[in-house]
């Protein structure tokens, strides 16, 4: 069989459509996720019983069930338990939300029982509110600590996004799957859209490292 690059020519603005959506499902997704995510995982650290039990429940519900699930559940279950109809991008940019979060709550809360206790003593030996001292204190050197498994984090959240071609939603894999029903052309499409995975999550990396030399992580 021949590769025909005509093919992948006459696919790309589709399948660069498809990217565009992924990277734009990606972005939103991974904001509320980190947003939720650091809030979670600082009730894990330093939240009393309840705010602990909650975000333990949460973290073990989501972290237990497969995105694709989560996604169907979203999409399909909850008009039904609670009349709540979502659109096909919304339920899978809540789902990238909802996933995400638990896991960088556990990056979250590993960062900053990471630090040590002498640097939150001192911060409350000097009077600051423990708010503050998370903030200030504990907070800077968290940080850092953060960045790299959270950027493993986006490279999974952005990966995970072709699941939701379960729910019909035009994402890169999403327009793969149409545009090889239509021309029978697997191996061209498919080599397209691998390798466009492939750009998006370089891009990605290399922005990360820079991120982790100008905090000199690395």
């Amino acid at each position: 069989m021949n590769f025909d690059w005509t093919v992948v020519y006459d696919a790309l603005p589709a399948l660069l459509q498809g990217a565009k959506l992924t990277l734009w499902i990606t972005a939103i997704g991974l904001l509320g996720g980190t947003l939720i995510g650091f809030v979670l995982g600082l009730m894990r650290a330093y939240g009393h019983v309840l705010s602990n039990t909650i975000a333990t429940i949460y973290i073990e519900l989501v972290r237990g069930t497969p995105i694709v699930v989560q996604v169907m559940f979203i999409y399909f279950a909850l008009p039904l338990l609670a009349n709540i109809r979502v659109d096909p991008l919304t339920a899978a940019i809540t789902a990238i939300v909802v996933n995400a979060a638990a896991y960088i709550a556990e990056i979250v809360r590993g960062a900053f029982l990471s630090v040590s206790d002498g640097l939150k003593e001192a911060g409350l030996a000097l009077g600051l509110p423990m708010w503050k001292v998370l903030i200030f204190v504990i907070g800077p050197v968290a940080i850092r600590r953060v960045i790299p498994p959270l950027g493993n984090q986006f490279i999974v959240s952005l990966k995970d996004t072709s699941l939701f071609i379960v729910i019909g939603v035009g994402e890169l894999t999403r327009q793969g799957q149409e545009i090889m029903a239509s021309n029978f052309r697997a191996v061209e499409i498919w080599t397209a859209v691998a390798v466009l995975y492939l750009l998006m999550i370089g891009v990605l990396t290399v922005t990360l490292r820079v991120i982790e030399k100008r905090m000199r992580i690395l």
